[in-house]
């Protein structure tokens, strides 16, 4: 079996504008896909919107250089993540079909062994 990092892109100004009971949905949409697949996943977060992020790239020179906010603008962002453990990549895009995405998508990335 290997891993897969499941990324749910989503508009933010998207969420900012709906109401406590569409919110609500999704996350009920979300219990329902961790009681689905539960035996598949092996972690998962909801993160904070990419206005609180902290990008750290190397200059010219070698020195690491932080500024507030992500690397670059785009109209989505990463949103939340489940890492998943499941036959193949096919058997990983099944299971990411079904995480609730209503404004933007999911990607699925094998994660690397590192052995």
């Amino acid at each position: 079996m290997a891993e897969y990092l499941v990324l749910i892109y989503s508009n933010e100004e998207s969420w900012a504008a709906t109401d406590e009971a569409f919110s609500a949905k999704i996350m009920e949409g979300h219990s329902k896909f961790g009681e689905k697949h539960g035996a598949a996943l092996r972690g998962g977060n909801a993160l904070e919107p990419s206005m609180t992020s902290t990008s750290i790239r190397t200059d010219a020179a070698g020195k690491s250089v932080t500024t507030d906010g992500p690397f670059a603008e785009t109209k989505e962002a990463i949103g939340g993540y489940y890492v998943v453990e499941a036959a193949d990549l096919d058997a990983a895009i099944a299971i990411a079909k079904d995480i609730p995405a209503p404004f933007g998508g999911i990607e699925v990335r094998p994660i690397r062994a590192m052995s």
